[in-house]
């Protein structure tokens, strides 16, 4: 087999966290002491050759790589300390700006050197849109407690449409938009990628409704149970924090539709609705239940981080850390809004909610170039897993 070594690909997984990688001599521990590796297609031991021969071809349409949940098994057995679970990392780290669109900011989302522009582009974009809106000003404190951050872009006498959701909408929606759009063709990419390599050239392929019910409900419901993160041995505290962030996501999602429907479509007809929901709607316990399992569940795995890394378990990379402080800032800013909003402080609570909407409009921005990546990605692989075992790919 002549096997031609990527060199600039193995520099760049050095670089994600994959810097022990050439300690492999393929002994296949990890694999055997990985708790979702399987007989048939075991891993991580071929991903870790394929690494060290520079192969990025065969990584990137592997499914295996994102079946990984990082449990860190396989580096606590490994008796050379190669990190095969740190190396499959920085796999998914390169294969989410391979698979980016468009590649430029792919690109820019891999290092912290480019940290003041990642968080430039959305406060540029936001202040001159709170410029342009004329209601870059600190409301009386009265005003503040009656409306709270809902005129935060100002108003107008159009009744049909908020001034306020007009504003968001402009750069919440592109940047959302923007994210829908990359991840769209980066997994459409990978499906291919993986079913050429698996040799899948079956005519019989599922329908929408077919695959929904099949592959990707099944995928969905096991998610939701965390039945492959409690497999973990070593690792066990990731569930403690992965599942309240799940959880968080979900309510808070929640409560965002809800309270734009009540203010700005139920809000037209019963103008009481209009305001900031009272501290004992349900919605509102819901969100603020919601923002605490969101600071709880990053916070366990901050701590996790830091100490995987203190013992030499982990490497310190900026893909790693970036969606942990990102994630961070959305909760802190958006509970210590409102902690302002209760304190009567304007002026603080509009600065602090300034970056609210920076942090948020960064998590949607770069969501397909970051970790958070492999909510769709991983989704996708343990979808093709089912497939490629089905009576579909084995026609």
């Amino acid at each position: 087999m002549n096997v031609q070594p990527d060199l600039e690909f193995i520099k760049s997984l050095k670089l994600a966290g994959g810097d022990t990688l050439k300690k492999c001599y393929q002994c296949a521990t990890c694999s055997v002491a990985c708790p979702l590796s399987t007989d048939d297609k075991p891993f991580p031991r071929k991903e870790m050759i394929w690494s060290q021969w520079g192969m990025k071809e065969n990584l990137v349409a592997d499914p295996d790589v994102f079946l990984c949940h990082a449990c860190g098994d396989c580096t606590e057995m490994c008796p050379r300390g190669a990190k095969p679970g740190e190396v499959l990392g920085a796999i998914r780290s390169y294969a989410y700006t391979f698979y980016g669109w468009p590649s430029g900011l792919a690109k820019l989302a891999t290092s912290a050197k480019n940290l003041p522009v990642l968080i430039g582009i959305p406060s540029i974009i936001i202040l001159v849109l709170w410029f342009l809106s004329g209601a870059m000003h600190v409301p009386s404190v009265e005003h503040f407690a009656s409306h709270g951050y809902q005129q935060f872009f100002g108003t107008w006498d159009f009744r049909w449409y908020a001034k306020n959701i007009f504003f968001i909408v402009l750069f919440m929606v592109p940047a959302a938009g923007l994210a829908v759009f990359s991840v769209f063709m980066g997994i459409t990419k990978m499906w291919k990628e993986m079913t050429k390599r698996a040799g899948i050239k079956s005519a019989f392929r599922p329908s929408i409704v077919q695959f929904f019910q099949m592959f990707l409900w099944p995928t969905l419901v096991e998610t939701m149970q965390h039945n492959r993160f409690r497999e973990c041995t070593v690792n066990t505290d990731r569930v403690k924090g992965h599942l309240p962030l799940v959880l968080a996501f979900i309510g808070l999602f929640i409560v965002t539709c809800w309270s734009l429907l009540k203010n700005d479509v139920l809000g037209l007809f019963w103008t009481s609705l209009h305001g900031p929901l009272p501290l004992i709607d349900p919605f509102k316990i819901l969100a603020n239940v919601s923002a605490i399992a969101l600071l709880y569940g990053i916070w366990i795995l901050w701590s996790n981080r830091k100490d995987l890394e203190a013992k030499g378990r982990a490497t310190p990379t900026f893909y790693d850390w970036f969606l942990i402080w990102e994630i961070l800032a959305v909760g802190v800013t958006g509970v210590g809004a409102e902690l302002l909003r209760w304190a009567g402080l304007p002026i603080f609570g509009y600065i602090v909610y300034f970056m609210h909407l920076v942090a948020v409009m960064m998590l949607f921005l770069y969501m397909p170039y970051t970790k958070f990546a492999h909510i769709v990605y991983r989704t996708t692989a343990m979808c093709f897993e089912k497939y490629r075992e089905s009576g579909f790919a084995k026609q």
